[in-house]
């Protein structure tokens, strides 16, 4: 007789003990060592570089391993294919799904596996009351036949999901799935990840947001350089114990926020409006200080920040630095102004993903580097490398393409090509999101000292603890109004929560 997986006497869903995995020279997995049980969900975290992609990859089928015992549901199994390990009953829910965008809903959760009737012609009926029966089994309400394109990211999320359901997968890999998603689709997700759960499968949760961790998860594993270090009951650790375990070191103050002396008005902005997007913002960036700008996915936060550095139009209001005023959609005067625009999409936007690291380091700073409107290579490696080495960017040569490094890395890249413009205002879009621990606090320390030195910071941030941690004044926004400005000593969840999600204006 089979005992289910996840009821008392089963094997684990997944058995992972001292997995080894090099590409060459390099050591990926040192022992990456996993057992989730059927029933649980299942935190998986580390910093970047800890070695969990490489882990995921093996149980998905995309690598296989070099030494080390692998098991599913207590078989010893080896997968060479991500087809033969979906077959067996894995699926990896990605933070940004691949649909196929001309063809729907229904038609992408039966991607090569349409059911036929008469004389092999696809049985569509069956597929969408297929469809249908999942998602209300799921409690969701995704319109079967709408195509796939413009779906939001959470929406194609539990497509994924669904399609993982329909094949009767025992074992989810969510992989950062909440990265991009709004308060709201978060809890949509977890409700969805707790009845998988209920019904007996086993879930990995593989996330930096310690909250999330503790609020959806049974058990967590950590591991750090490769290597596996402890796997403890949620209810039996500690946000800091996982931190010590991450980084082998104290982080002792994850948001380092030393106080500064606040100076004079550099950054006003004044009844700024674009129809549709945002209505008469207004506010101040002093010199020395960390202005943090909350509110939920959807606030027109990051539209604000665009526009105020040129990048978006804007049809009324205006932007001033020092009280010199910028012209709108201009950019590149902005930047004259002593602007900076660090974006929410680093990989996207904010560098030339192909190319070397010191390339994008002096992206911005080429026409000031050059003699006689000639740039010499060691002029240019000479400030890359200055900037490399003050922002402790892990790289082994400046030539190394940007697309290769962690994302805490990619992020050090960023604000390095930014800094080297010596910024009067930096502007910063979710400073922190999808990077680890470690480099996180060292991002908050740069910025702390960044206004030390008198520099003005917008910091704008979905994680609620970061904008605590980090602004001296918080700004909430909701449905592209600024609907609260709080002060550092009065600011809490609560009252940042209440201004994000009320039309009301608060102020203190």
């Amino acid at each position: 007789m089979t005992i289910p997986s996840g009821a008392p006497g089963a094997p684990p869903a997944l058995e992972l003990r001292d997995i080894r995995k090099s590409f060459g020279a390099v050591v990926a997995l040192r022992s990456g060592t996993l057992s989730v049980d059927g029933g649980s969900i299942h935190a998986l975290v580390g910093e970047n570089g800890a070695g969990k992609s490489t882990l995921v990859k093996i149980v998905a089928g995309l690598y296989q391993r070099d030494e080390g015992i692998f098991r599913f549901h207590g078989e010893d199994v080896d997968f060479t294919s991500t087809a033969q390990s979906k077959s067996a009953g894995v699926a990896v829910i990605y933070q940004e799904p691949t649909l196929f965008p001309d063809l729907s809903v229904t038609e992408n959760i039966f991607m090569g596996r349409q059911p036929t009737g008469r004389f092999g012609r696809i049985d569509r009926k069956a597929m969408r009351h297929e469809v249908e029966r999942l998602f209300t089994r799921l409690g969701v309400t995704i319109d079967p036949d709408r195509p796939a394109e413009g779906l939001s990211i959470a929406d194609q999320q539990v497509i994924e999901i669904a399609k993982a359901v329909s094949l009767d997968a025992s074992l989810l890999v969510m992989d950062e799935p909440t990265a991009a998603l709004s308060g709201v689709e978060v809890e949509r997700l977890f409700t969805i990840a707790r009845s998988l759960r209920d019904e007996g499968r086993a879930l990995i949760f593989i996330s930096h947001r310690f909250d999330e961790v503790f609020a959806l998860c049974d058990t967590v594993t950590v591991m750090r350089d490769g290597a596996y270090i402890a796997t403890s009951a949620i209810a039996d650790t500690s946000v800091e114990e996982i931190v010590h375990q991450m980084v082998g070191r104290e982080v002792t103050e994850l948001f380092p926020k030393q106080e500064t002396t606040v100076g004079a008005p550099l950054l006003e902005v004044e009844n700024l409006t674009s129809p549709g997007v945002f209505h008469d913002i207004s506010f101040t960036v002093r010199a020395g200080e960390i202005v943090g700008l909350a509110g939920l996915v959807g606030a027109g936060r990051s539209e604000v920040a665009r526009a105020v550095f040129g990048v978006d139009p804007y049809r009324e209001g205006a932007v001033t630095m020092q009280g010199a005023r910028i012209p709108r959609n201009r950019p590149t005067d902005a930047m004259r102004a002593g602007l900076a625009l660090v974006p929410e999409d680093r990989r996207k936007q904010g560098l030339v993903i192909e190319s070397g690291v010191g390339g994008n380091i002096t992206l911005s700073i080429r026409r000031q580097l050059a003699k006689l409107g000639f740039l010499t290579t060691g002029i240019e490696n000479r400030a890359a490398r200055e900037w490399a080495t003050r922002l402790e960017v892990k790289t082994h040569a400046l030539d190394t393409v940007a697309a290769t490094l962690s994302g805490g890395n990619q992020q050090k890249v960023v604000l390095a090509k930014w800094l080297a413009t010596q910024p009067k205002v930096l502007i910063i879009d979710e400073p922190t999101r999808g990077i680890d621990v470690g480099t996180k606090s060292e991002v908050h320390r740069l910025l702390s000292e960044l206004a030390g030195q008198g520099m003005g910071i917008l910091m704008i941030s979905s994680e609620l603890p970061e904008v605590l941690g980090m602004a001296d004044r918080v700004l909430v926004m909701r449905e592209g109004r600024i609907t609260a400005e709080i002060a550092r000593s009065e600011a809490t969840s609560e009252n940042v929560m209440y201004a994000a999600t009320h039309a009301s204006e608060l102020s203190s």
